[in-house]
């Protein structure tokens, strides 16, 4: 018996009506609900069902393959006179964790995600991480049911208002790298960030970091985990700097 058609038995009535209100709202049909309900499975509920040892991970993989040929495509061909270093630069802004998160909260796919409890226990279900990640197994689930093309149409609807707000500069800026740059160019430095706390408990941690740049210290601030504390930072100093 294959992994896919275990997979299959555990589909309830229930969870095929959510699955079809998903595919309505988002603007596509699967010929194979159990591929797009795969999609929805955190490694964190197989890590601890030993009944179900399927996750999404394998889609996520087809899927970046999918969304980054599909945005490169479409970058190629609206961004005519930009050299490749303004395309690769937009691409990953365009395809990045945050964008795609946010992706996935408008189509409302933390509340389909299948988790683990402790995932759960977490907040997983708002976490970036795994909603972008789930965006990237959905992609490569629509790409193995229903071919190349849908999978196409589906990336670009969700991906071009993206690249226009890139082009527009109305987007949701890496402030990090941003100040990155800055600091590399004007003074063949980095800047230098600094964990100063963590505060509340451990399944909803807040952390608070400060940025040196250049001897002036920006923050601390806040965010629920390092990386996002550390963008908070780097988007104070981008202020102060003038380099928005």
């Amino acid at each position: 018996m294959s992994v896919l058609f275990q997979f299959r038995d555990a589909l309830s009535g229930e969870r095929k009506q959510a699955l079809l209100a998903f595919q309505k709202q988002a603007g596509f049909r699967f010929k194979d609900l159990d591929l797009l309900n795969l999609a929805f499975h955190h490694r964190s509920f197989s890590n601890e069902n030993s009944k179900s040892r399927v996750n999404n991970e394998r889609l996520e993989f087809l899927g970046d393959a999918v969304l980054g040929m599909v945005t490169a495509a479409e970058l190629y061909d609206c961004m005519v006179d930009r050299p490749e270093g303004d395309l690769a630069k937009t691409k990953s802004v365009v395809v990045s964790e945050d964008t795609l998160a946010g992706i996935a909260l408008s189509l409302h796919v933390n509340e389909y995600l299948i988790l683990g409890r402790g995932e759960e226990m977490s907040g997983g279900r708002g976490k970036k991480a795994i909603l972008a990640d789930a965006m990237e197994a959905i992609i490569g689930a629509l790409y193995l049911d229903s071919g190349y093309k849908a999978a196409e149409q589906f990336v670009l609807g969700i991906m071009i208002p993206q690249i226009n707000l890139v082009l527009e500069n109305r987007h949701h800026k890496d402030y990090k790298t941003l100040l990155q740059e800055h600091m590399q160019k004007q003074f063949k430095n980095v800047p230098k960030y600094a964990l100063v706390k963590k505060t509340g408990p451990d399944h909803d941690r807040t952390f608070w970091v400060s940025v040196d740049v250049h001897g002036t210290v920006y923050g601390p601030e806040s965010g629920k985990n390092k990386k996002e504390a550390e963008q908070a930072a780097a988007h104070v100093a981008c202020d102060a700097l003038g380099l928005e």
